[in-house]
């Protein structure tokens, strides 16, 4: 990615959690840990989604589009973060640190889209029952996964074009633990306040203008249909077909609206850093836990192919 002719810095340090430095090594296997497990559980997951024809419904399909997402955005973030773990340096190139920036963003914003899309399925699923096949076709769905991700990575080239040609002259520290946009920013020797409030209406867009209404709208209609069954078990099932859903939901906006749905830096950086890592790790990590050990119907899939007793 070309950069302005006035920019003098080419390599960008990331400083991470320095208090923890004398950890590197237990840090490192940790992350290993978890890294593999996220690639390999979601792995399994679309494996299994893509093998069992009982499986093969919308809100499974969206399941196994999220599983790929994962796989893709710790592949983006997290090799990079092992590295540094055992790099005392922890460099990396300006235009590469652009780059990563903007995948992360775009990957980040199709999982946006993505939860928005099935907490659309839920609502046809429990309002609509009756013109649920009829609404939510094979081809409906698969226009609406490629639609998240054309959206996803169409938006953050605003980022970019903006960004790129910035003159950046030091410092060239960022105090986080992978490339983003909003500290690239104040790294600028410029008046960044421009660029600062697009990149706050460009979380505010997707996140909180998109997003979050549409989630809200379907689960309000949701809410208020299950609240008319009458009978309790039906209501706990009604409810339990949406759980884990929510608990997704709730993780992903919680924090990525922490990050990137604000004007000012935070007062405290590792408050800021913490938070990154939950968006960026611990994120990833719940969602094949929570749509994988969770779900009973690909719980059951996972352990028939690894030949594990069968779930009563």
């Amino acid at each position: 990615m070309r950069l302005s002719n006035d920019s003098n810095i080419y390599d960008i340090i990331l400083i991470g959690f320095p208090n923890l430095q004398k950890f590197n090594i237990l840090l490192f296997l940790t992350l290993l840990c978890i890294y593999l497990f996220i690639i390999a559980a979601n792995i399994l997951i679309f494996f299994v989604i893509q093998r069992q024809p009982s499986l093969h419904f919308p809100m499974n399909f969206f399941i196994g589009a999220l599983s790929c997402l994962e796989i893709c955005y710790t592949s983006v973030t997290i090799p990079k973060m092992l590295a540094d773990l055992l790099n005392e340096e922890k460099k990396i190139t300006l235009s590469a640190c652009i780059v990563q920036a903007y995948v992360a963003h775009s990957l980040g914003a199709s999982e946006c889209y993505i939860l928005t899309v099935m907490g659309y399925d839920r609502y046809l699923a429990i309002c609509k029952p009756l013109q649920y096949s009829s609404i939510m076709t094979t081809r409906r769905y698969i226009h609406l996964v490629v639609g998240c991700f054309v959206g996803g990575f169409l938006i953050p080239l605003i980022e970019v074009i903006l960004i790129s040609p910035l003159p950046f002259c030091g410092p060239n520290q960022i105090e986080n633990v992978f490339c983003d946009f909003t500290p690239l920013i104040y790294l600028a020797c410029t008046d960044t306040n421009f660029y600062i409030t697009v990149e706050f209406c460009i979380g505010l867009l997707i996140l909180l203008i998109i997003s979050f209404p549409l989630i809200l709208f379907s689960y309000i209609r949701i809410i208020l249909v299950i609240l008319k069954i009458k009978s309790k078990l039906g209501r706990q099932k009604a409810f339990s077909t949406c759980g884990a859903h929510l608990i997704v939901v709730t993780l992903f906006f919680g924090s990525a609206a922490f990050v990137y749905v604000r004007v000012s830096k935070s007062s405290s950086v590792d408050l800021d850093r913490t938070v990154g890592l939950t968006y960026a790790v611990f994120t990833p990590l719940a969602n094949p836990i929570i749509y994988g050990l969770k779900n009973r119907e690909i719980k059951k899939s996972i352990q028939k192919y690894l030949s594990f007793p069968k779930v009563s």
